[in-house]
Parts: structure tokens; C-alpha cells; sequence
């Protein structure tokens, strides 16, 4: 048992919670999540979260951000078992920086996509930064958690922050270098702040300010989300939206829908002004609308949107609207909203487009709002 046995229920003064809130809600959720996305089947012995019904690739194959995700999710739970080999399989397809390829076959045969994710290698670092801080040592690993957790920091600093044109953006990935183009959903200030305690490198606060910049800069009157807090799946440093690849959308879609959660653990965590000012807008945007009525995409300008891959009746999203609710506990305002969208993620049922992300985000969310996704003390 680690010093943080679940559930451990940690709720900070500054934040609200939802008046339903109970573990047996996160129990269920994550049951599910275990019995359609875990497997061992092509893990190499170890295990990987599936994407059964992707519409965008290869059937059960695995994606980097699965694993990180599946990380997390273990290490708040104190599941050190399932850590390590949901580690060990990121391990297995470790490229030439020491990150993990991002997307994996099936059967374990071969990689479908080359090169890291920065939002995978990001919550990996510090899933193995909670992990050392939760248990200690090194588990069934060869190295300890938190000489793992160093080293996967100063790939992500080498190789994923921009130094040169761009100084200090967080970049998509370690074949990014280059270019002109930063995902908002990749910016996770709350992660930075611990690699900035753990490996005494200053840059990572450097490298907050540089994204609360461009997240300020990508709402704008021009595009219609001034006040809206509707970020572009992909901007530049000026946070102008750009097509990142032939077919990237430009929209709040399921890549943005992200960013509430990641800001909303910043403010938990750090009370920094900034994080309150983003959430101010967006969460004043889905207030005006209620969480039953949230859809899975909207134009930058508040427009609905729904994902045109989502399967019709669209049951509606996890990572939207548990995302918002979490986004919504900065502000004792928004109770009514962070109750609401609780009751809905509570459901199990919001897994239009993707079962595998949402039910993902499903657990994510729950534990947020419950007080079981925190930041361990060292």
C-alpha cells in the first residue's frame, strides 16, 4: 500500500465539489474502463489501453496518451501492479530520444506513427514523479521512479520545448522542432511546476508563461472567442489557428475540450491568477449553456459544432463535459454546474466518437471531482 491509498479524498478550501461526489461513482467507472480498454493481448507481456471503435486508424490499436492516461489513473489509485506494466509496455516502444512512438499495432508487430507525443510524455513524467512519491523505490521496474521520471523530463526539455525560434513553447512532439505550431490541450502548467521542483530546471516555468501567453493571444475578437475561452485544436506562438497537418480541425474539438481540465489543475494546485482568468471565460461560456446541453465541438466563435466521426444520437462526450465540470470547482459560482456535469459523466454513458478516450476521460474526470486526482506531496 502507497501513502496515498485510495480513495484519499484530498479537496482543497479554494475549489468546490460536487454535491453527489462519491467513490463508488469512480469505482464503476473505472470497472468499465478495465473490462473494454485494458488488455494484455499484444502487450508483450505487460499492458496497454485499446482503442476498440478509433474512427481514426487501426481497431484496439494503442496510442502513447492511452498509456499515460492509464498511468495516472493507476498511481491515483494505488495500483502499482497495473503502473508498472502499463510502463513497461511505454518502455517497448521507446524511439531514438528515449520517448515512447505514439502509435502502436494492435498485435504488437510493429508502429503505425513515429515519433513522441508531448502530451503523453508529459503525463508520463509525472505519473512517474506521483508514483515515487506515492511508493517509493522502483516496484518491478529496473530503475527507480524517480530517476525514470528525471530523465523523461530532460527528454521532454531536450526535445520538446522549443529553444531557438520559439523560446520556450512547448512543442507537439520530438519531430515538431522547427515549426511554428503549439496545441493548447498539450499545455499542462500544473506538470511543469513539478518538473521545475524535481530537476531544479527554471525554463519550465518559463515555459508556463510562454503558454498562458499564447492561450491569451489565440482568443481574440478576430475569431470570435475573445471572451468565450474556446480554444483552436492548433495555433501558432501568435495564437493564430493553423492546419497542423492536411486535415488537423481548427475548432474546440476533442483535442481542446482538454484544455479546462489541465488549467483547472494549475488553479488546484497553484491558485495562479492566470489559470482563474482562462476558466472565467470558458467556464462562463458553458454556464450559459448547462452541462446537458454541451456537444462534442463548437466553432471558435461559441457555434455549435458536433464531431462529424461521432456516432449518431451522439450520447455526448467525457473529456467535454467532465472537463468542464472540473474547470467549473475554481469558482463556488459555478456549483449548479459542477454538480450537473458530475451527474452526467457519472452515467458511464458519454462515449460518442471514441469508447476508449471517453472512458478514459470518464475516470479522469471522476477522480478530479471527487478529490482523488491531486499533485502528492514529495
Amino acid at each position: 500500500m502507497g501513502r496515498y491509498p485510495f480513495p484519499h479524498n484530498q479537496r482543497v478550501h479554494h475549489c468546490v465539489y460536487p454535491d453527489a461526489a462519491d467513490v463508488a461513482d469512480v469505482e464503476r467507472a473505472h470497472r468499465a474502463w478495465i473490462d473494454e480498454i485494458v488488455t494484455s493481448e499484444g502487450a508483450g507481456g505487460f499492458l496497454r489501453t485499446r482503442r476498440p471503435d478509433t474512427p481514426d486508424g487501426v481497431p484496439n490499436s494503442t496510442v502513447s496518451e492511452g498509456i499515460a492516461y492509464a498511468m495516472i489513473i493507476s498511481v491515483m489509485r494505488d495500483d502499482q501492479g497495473r503502473f508498472d506494466a502499463f510502463f513497461r509496455y511505454a518502455d517497448l516502444w521507446s524511439n531514438a530520444h528515449g520517448l515512447m512512438d505514439w502509435y502502436i499495432a494492435p498485435d504488437g508487430s510493429k508502429r503505425l506513427g513515429l515519433g513522441g507525443a508531448t502530451d503523453a510524455d508529459e503525463d508520463i513524467a509525472w505519473a512517474l514523479v506521483m508514483a515515487d512519491r506515492q511508493w517509493g523505490g522502483r516496484g518491478s521496474l529496473d530503475e527507480d521512479y524517480l530517476s525514470l521520471a528525471k530523465r523523461q523530463i530532460e527528454r521532454i526539455w531536450q526535445f520538446e520545448v522549443d529553444h531557438e525560434r520559439w523560446p520556450d513553447m512547448l512543442l507537439p512532439g520530438d519531430d515538431w522542432r522547427g515549426q511554428n505550431v503549439f496545441n493548447p490541450s498539450y499545455f499542462a502548467p500544473n506538470q511543469y511546476r513539478v518538473f521545475a521542483q524535481v530537476t531544479g530546471e527554471a525554463g519550465w516555468l518559463r515555459v508556463i508563461d510562454r503558454g498562458y501567453q499564447i492561450i491569451d493571444a489565440s482568443l481574440s475578437a478576430a475569431h470570435g472567442n475573445e471572451t468565450n475561452g474556446l480554444v483552436p485544436a492548433w495555433c501558432t506562438a501568435e495564437g493564430v489557428p493553423v492546419e497542423a497537418f492536411p486535415g488537423a480541425m481548427t475548432n474546440y474539438q476533442y483535442d481542446s475540450a482538454r484544455l479546462p481540465f489541465r488549467i483547472a489543475q494549475d488553479w488546484a494546485e497553484s491558485q495562479d491568477p492566470r489559470a482563474k482568468h482562462y476558466l472565467g471565460k470558458v467556464i462562463g461560456f458553458f454556464s450559459g449553456i448547462g452541462a446537458s446541453n454541451v456537444v462534442d465541438g463548437y466553432a471558435l466563435d461559441g457555434t455549435p459544432a458536433p464531431d462529424p466521426k461521432s456516432v449518431r444520437p451522439n450520447s455526448g462526450s467525457a473529456v467535454f463535459v467532465g472537463s468542464i465540470a472540473a474547470g467549473a470547482m475554481f469558482d463556488p459560482r459555478h456549483q449548479a454546474l459542477v454538480d450537473e456535469g458530475y451527474a452526467r459523466v457519472a452515467t458511464g454513458e458519454l462515449l460518442a466518437r471514441s469508447r476508449y478516450y471517453n472512458h478514459c476521460w470518464t475516470v479522469l474526470s471522476l477522480l478530479m471531482l471527487t478529490g482523488n486526482l491531486v499533485t502528492f506531496e514529495p
